[in-house]
């Protein structure tokens, strides 16, 4: 889903007639409007832009640099203006303030019934249904609903139905919606009732005289002197939910968790041989070291003490050669806390210095061991993602299913990024985008695992820059589904945002709007 975003800009300069360029990369996205003579510019031009959790998104603001991870959360963002001429003069601040649009994420609930619609089959009553059109800005329809069908009655009662405000009348309150009412055919040749156009304002005023509609078919209307109608269609309730997104529990505090695991295992081949994926090559990152660093940074942002375990499984630790199935990468039990993505490759490339590769490739215990923390916070308050990078051939499937089924109803989602070229069959059916992972007959409550194979992501040329960004964005794009999902089921509403920043000496100034 997109979350678009409006942003107010209020800039502090020592200087007259200010404005503010805004970028995103490549291009320019906007600029503000020019305010004359004032050291306190409160600009009031709005942008909208999209936002996707799962991409580096770069915003600047003629030449500062911003990540879109980074103010997400809801703050306002201040970052001070140096005067390019004169190294280290300060010339005032600028406070950036981004929300997202809320029309975009009510859900409206309806239910209707009709009277004494038109009888359309020659044996027996109609069987009718209900066929919802959004109007476009150049005054096409869309289709946004169809009700089932109600079989032999001309006064069905529908279902009750949940549908986006923005896919009824993308969040303009006065759109017309226009519903068309047919019989239904076996043989898809539905006969046209008739129709009646109604707007969202209309509708929300809920059951009343105002919402019962007369059904009209234009072409019968025409033929027949006395026509009435073809029936009536009568509102029964109508009320609004609004739906919460993975941003409004950012901005209310909810940390993301980020720990990453990594395979061990004998089968990656001996990392002082160039063929091995731990190969350490001075030059090149391997595919683990990328993977890693393509799907950290974009977490890193939501996490804001950016210290992560990270952990290892399948070798033989030092001193006395004990295989290991979670062990700490920096070689340190009571703290595997690593300091941002930097600190995560260091203490890979010195674990494999210490530690022997060898098997077999156990998931369970590491899956199990992030499930620990995960089961003692279950307030909302935190999510935990587990990135686990594997060469894929799996040792403890039934286990593996087991542990997946029980972090299923934990707040944590599972990445499996799959490197080599082994078959992954057994990832995919973890995945369970197909079929849901089930183990002793229990089906997991939720799908949490994202599985991806690393060798996708390799261009021909061996550039690997812009395919970690895809990467990183097929990785992430499920985790804001499954964290919504965990929230949902839980009954978990995000606390309210902290207010925003204001500077001293900075009021601003409410304008009423008309």
């Amino acid at each position: 889903s997109i979350y678009f975003y409006f942003f107010r800009v209020t800039a502090r300069f020592s200087g007259w007639n200010v404005y503010v360029t805004i970028h995103t990369d490549p291009s320019a996205f906007g600029r503000t409007e020019v305010i004359d003579n004032t050291l306190n510019p409160d600009f009031v031009r709005k942008y909208i832009m999209d936002y996707f959790f799962e991409e580096k998104q770069n915003l600047r603001l003629g030449k500062v640099f911003l990540k879109c991870g980074l103010f997400s959360p809801g703050a306002d963002v201040l970052f001070s203006l140096h005067h390019s001429g004169i190294p280290g003069k300060k010339c005032g601040t600028i406070i950036l303030t981004a929300e997202e649009l809320s029309n975009c994420r009510d859900s409206a609930m309806m239910q209707f019934c009709a009277n004494k619609l038109d009888k359309k089959d020659f044996f027996g009553k109609s069987d009718p249904f209900m066929v919802f059109f959004r109007s476009n800005e150049d005054g096409t329809f869309t289709i946004c609903h169809k009700t089932e069908v109600v079989k032999n009655t001309l006064n069905p009662v529908w279902k009750e139905f949940a549908i986006p405000v923005r896919a009824l009348c993308n969040g303009d309150f006065d759109r017309t919606i226009k519903v068309e009412v047919y019989d239904w055919d076996r043989d898809g040749s539905h006969d046209f009732i008739g129709d009646f156009t109604t707007s969202y304002r209309e509708l929300a005023r809920g059951q009343s005289q105002f919402n019962v509609y007369e059904v009209i078919n234009t072409k019968k209307k025409m033929k027949k002197k006395k026509y009435v109608n073809s029936g009536t269609v009568t509102l029964l309730s109508f009320s609004v939910e609004s739906e919460f997104t993975f941003l409004d529990y950012i901005k209310g505090g909810t940390q993301i968790n980020f720990t990453v695991a990594i395979d061990f295992t004998a089968s990656n081949g001996n990392p002082s041989q160039s063929t091995s994926l731990h190969y350490m090559n001075p030059y090149q990152m391997n595919a683990y070291a990328m993977a890693l660093k393509a799907v950290g940074e974009i977490i890193q942002d939501y996490d804001s003490d950016k210290m992560f375990p990270a952990l290892g499984f399948g070798a033989k630790l030092p001193p006395d050669g004990r295989v290991s199935h979670e062990f700490p990468l920096n070689g340190n039990i009571e703290n595997p806390y690593c300091n941002g993505i930097e600190g995560i490759l260091e203490a890979y490339h010195q674990s494999l210095k210490t530690v022997q590769l060898y098997g077999p490739t156990n998931f369970a215990p590491i899956i199990n061991h992030v499930a620990r923390y995960a089961a003692a916070v279950q307030d909302g308050s935190q999510y935990f993602v587990l990135l686990i990078i594997t060469d894929g051939v799996i040792s403890d499937m039934a286990q593996t299913k087991e542990a997946i089924v029980n972090a299923a109803k934990l707040p944590m989602s599972i990445i499996i990024v799959g490197v080599g070229q082994a078959e992954f069959d057994a990832m995919v059916e973890l995945d369970g985008d197909d079929i849901r992972v089930s183990s002793r007959g229990k089906l997991a409550e939720r799908d949490i695992v994202q599985f991806v194979p690393f060798r996708d992501y390799m261009d021909r040329t061996g550039n690997h820059v812009l395919s970690m960004a895809r990467l990183a964005k097929d990785v992430l794009a499920e985790i804001p589904d499954q964290f919504i999902s965990y929230m949902k089921s839980r009954g978990i509403k995000p606390n309210p945002a902290p207010p925003p920043y204001t500077p001293t000496g900075h009021t601003h100034h409410h304008h009423t709007q008309i």
